[in-house]
């Protein structure tokens, strides 16, 4: 058996015919049955979500089946946004490990979570993957992302949170046969197939970067020892109209991932929004925890920003890697599409552009995972790709 990729995408509202069209579809360019198959829901198709993993599993034979419902859902080349479709992808992994998993969070002190696989090795090896689908009501993925990063660095997680419900109990994760409510799906893959990351926050930086001096949780009080609307104000004034206008709109901080570095570009930083200003104090309260000695920057995020720094890291990935791209995810924001680009299916004809018309699936998601510095975060108006090769 040789590494095969194949993706169908559906826009039938009825969910049977939905589940038969792709399954032909995918059946016709695989020729054999799949190693690993994951599917996205648009939320016309949630509540038979049960009946159609059911189906999956009759067609495809292989109780590894992972998936979950999107606000809008991704095909090659396609982006169908608010409407019905359904997204499938399915490889044949040959010599590779493939395990599904169904994780839960458990409110315990501190809080952990469960339902790790007894066949999971203790140690991940370095060619390891995990892609990661979570509700965003019932489990928090930064502890996910923060156990794993410590217990097996360097391992790429990859995915996103579902999107498809405005309140607790209306998404739905799929693994194996069974559709859930609530926690997360997995899958863990390594051995016989590359998954590269590429990992497109959308923003640039403005001024220069500056190190905390004083800090308390999520607020910085201080960027070099003066407060930090201080030195916002300093930067605002020396940008132009139309950046400056941008700020006013959507003001965002990047924090540097490897202090280690004599410079920082575009690519360094993980990006996180303001969520307020302190005008009285002047502080800047951002949407992560910051302590004094980080480096930061300001950013803004624009369309056209977005467009070149995506392209740019697709056209980067694809150049370090020699052997043939074969499948990708795409998890992009829920905040992207038409809702910041002028026109449609910008993130999946990016990739179309850069590797050809790959088999592709994805979802417009609620948060989305991946790997930014070789340690993996949550992250917003993001597009986070896995490339399998």
């Amino acid at each position: 058996m040789s590494l095969r990729f194949a993706s169908a995408l559906s826009t039938n509202p009825q969910s049977a015919s939905a589940v038969a069209e792709t399954a032909a579809l995918i059946q016709e360019q695989l020729k054999i049955q799949p190693s690993l198959v994951v599917v996205f829901l648009s939320a016309h198709h949630a509540e038979a979500a049960k009946q159609i993993a059911s189906e999956l599993l009759a067609v495809f034979k292989t109780n590894n089946i992972i998936g979950c419902t999107g606000e809008s859902i991704v095909g090659v080349g396609t982006e169908i946004e608010m409407e019905p479709a359904m997204s499938v992808w399915a490889a044949c992994l040959p010599d590779t490990t493939v395990i599904p998993m169904q994780l839960e969070f458990v409110r315990t002190e501190g809080g952990s979570i469960v339902g790790w696989p007894d066949d999971l090795p203790n140690e991940w090896p370095n060619d390891a993957a995990l892609v990661v689908l979570g509700d965003p009501f019932s489990f928090p993925p930064e502890l996910l992302l923060e156990r794993t990063n410590e217990e097996h660095p360097g391992i790429p997680i990859i995915g996103g949170m579902a999107s498809a419900a405005s309140e607790p109990g209306d998404n739905r994760l799929i693994c194996g046969e069974k559709a859930v409510a609530e926690g997360a799906v997995a899958v863990f893959v390594q051995g016989g197939v590359s998954v590269r990351t590429v990992v497109s926050q959308g923003c640039r930086p403005i001024g220069e970067h500056y190190v905390i001096t004083k800090a308390e949780r999520n607020a910085i009080q201080e960027l070099g020892g003066v407060p930090a609307y201080q030195k916002l104000g300093q930067v605002f004034d020396t940008l132009p109209t139309r950046e400056q206008q941008l700020l006013q709109r959507g003001l965002h901080v990047g924090r540097v991932v490897s202090e280690y570095q004599d410079t920082f570009e575009q690519g360094d930083f993980l990006i996180r929004n303001v969520m307020g200003i302190d005008q009285e104090s002047g502080a800047i309260v951002i949407g992560d925890y910051v302590r004094a000695g980080q480096t930061v920057q300001f950013h803004l995020r624009d369309w056209e920003t977005a467009d070149v720094e995506l392209k740019q890291l697709l056209g980067a990935a694809k150049g370090h890697d020699d052997s043939e791209t074969a499948g990708a995810l795409l998890f992009t924001c829920n905040g992207r599409g038409t809702r910041l680009f002028p026109e449609p299916n910008h993130d999946a004809e990016a990739i179309g552009d850069a590797y050809g018309q790959i088999p592709l699936a994805g979802f417009f998601a609620a948060g989305e995972i991946g790997p930014v510095g070789k340690k993996n975060f949550l992250h917003g108006f993001t597009a986070s790709i896995a490339i399998f090769t």
